[in-house]
């Protein structure tokens, strides 16, 4: 047996220190730091039951390597596979975060029985009764699945030997423990070992891994940094619990752009994949109502219509309100002194409140101009067209700015049926023989003109 040997960790960001001491130099946070065990005993090697003998790599010239495009699984699922750049590559790591509840199990057990090959489920947080009345709803009939519930590595990569997936899927990372490491499951040393022995397994036999991991209350994936630079693409699960909609978003893809968007509707089956977003995301109304406007916005590279409430109200406590929901209220505040100082409108002593329908979060300063023309619409109580979008940034002189890729936006509001729609005269727009009407403007003085 090796000597022991122990060292200190901070269960916050995984700095290591020689001693212990009472607040992290690095994150700042106080009584972080605990004493882990590491003992590293000779230990043997991951080995396929085909391959026993320890493979050797040795230099090759760049001309000698094979470049050849390997082929990637398909998941069955068009959202995942578009986060992806196209499938699970074989032999990758992908860890999968989000908040609890969010349906990260769900999603990844829903693919799982959708995936024509073989896959080992292995679950360190629910029984197998409890996994199989989750799979009940979603896909009972499913032969290629086989759930495991363990947390020892050693004895999962024993049932790995014995079972040869093609696929493995382990909830949760944060529940593994080696017998090399005397810590607790959880800690930062096992988490970076556990880790490692998946991404060794997944390297040698070529098989793809997916890892559901933890999330801290700041809302990053709980453990060291270096787990996130260990695997090969990181996603995020994200959505309001009270909301049915979800997001998947890739933060690190090394084969495929980050920039892909996946969106679900969580139903009681399970997850639904959304082809079309936009027109879950724009309410349906019987009659026309002030105060709303549409948006075309972008969501990764992926266009979205979605639909902009504001509520302008006179201000019964003094003090005028300023609320937003799904949107920065400190860019809000700022429209709102644009809109006073430029186009004469007195809203100082009036609440305004924001909301973005959906339950989703944007960021994409093109939605200024559907924000100003829906607080426009409120204060005067006059709906605007139903058939009218907006894609623009508003600055703080007044003028209309630019966005990117406006073609996309227009092209994505002319397949929903919009008639017209608002954009920068600065954009240098090529279309031509578009049956939507493209209405240039470059102050917020032409876009209230426009509106009355």
């Amino acid at each position: 047996m090796a000597k022991v040997k122990t060292t200190f960790f901070c269960q916050n960001c995984g700095t290591q220190y020689a001693k212990w001491q009472g607040q992290c130099n690095a994150c700042k946070n106080w009584n972080t730091i605990v004493e882990e065990v590491i003992q590293k005993p000779e230990k043997s090697d991951w080995k396929t039951p085909t391959n026993s003998a320890k493979r050797v790599s040795k230099p090759l010239r760049l001309k000698e390597i094979d470049s050849s495009k390997e082929a990637r699984l398909d998941t069955s699922d068009a959202e995942f596979n578009r986060v992806l750049g196209g499938g699970i590559v074989p032999g990758s790591l992908t860890l999968l975060g989000g908040e609890p509840g969010i349906g990260k199990s769900t999603l990844l057990l829903q693919i799982s029985l959708k995936l024509p090959y073989r896959t080992l489920y292995v679950s360190g947080e629910e029984s197998q009764k409890q996994i199989k009345m989750r799979a009940e709803r979603i896909n009972p009939n499913n032969e290629s699945c086989y759930i495991l519930t363990e947390t020892k590595t050693q004895n999962i990569f024993k049932q790995i030997e014995a079972l040869e997936p093609d696929i493995v899927i382990i909830d949760s990372i944060q529940t593994l423990h080696s017998d090399y490491i005397e810590s607790s499951s959880g800690s930062i040393s096992q988490v970076k070992e556990c880790t490692t022995e998946l991404i060794k397994f997944a390297k040698e036999t070529n098989t793809p891994v997916i890892l559901i991991g933890h999330i801290t209350k700041d809302g990053n994936i709980a453990g060291p940094k270096i787990l996130e630079h260990m695997v090969d693409t990181v996603l995020q699960f994200e959505g309001d619990r009270n909301h049915v909609f979800r997001i998947l978003r890739a933060q690190k893809n090394r084969f495929g752009s980050t920039h892909e968007l996946g969106i679900y509707e969580m139903l009681g089956s399970g997850l639904r994949e959304v082809s079309n977003p936009s027109e879950i995301l724009i309410s349906k109304k019987d009659e026309e109502l002030s105060g709303n406007a549409i948006a075309a916005t972008l969501e990764g590279m992926r266009p979205l219509m979605i639909e902009v409430q504001a509520l302008v109200s006179t201000a019964v406590y003094g003090t005028p309100q300023r609320s937003a929901t799904g949107f920065n209220a400190k860019r809000l505040n700022m429209l709102l002194a644009v809109l006073e100082k430029r186009a004469g409108f007195r809203l100082g002593a009036k609440d305004v409140f924001l909301n973005i329908t959906g339950g989703i979060n944007v960021d994409d300063p093109a939605i200024d101009l559907a924000v100003v023309a829906a607080i426009l619409s409120s204060n005067e109580d006059e709906a605007l067209p139903a058939n009218y979008c907006f894609a623009a940034e508003v600055g703080l002189s007044g003028e209309i700015r630019p966005v990117q890729r406006v073609e996309q936006r227009i092209l994505e509001a002319e397949k929903l049926g919009f008639s017209t729609i608002f954009v920068s005269k600065y954009n240098k727009i090529s279309l031509r023989d578009t049956n939507i009407k493209i209405q240039l403007i470059s102050k917020i003085e032409d876009l209230v003109s426009s509106l009355t």
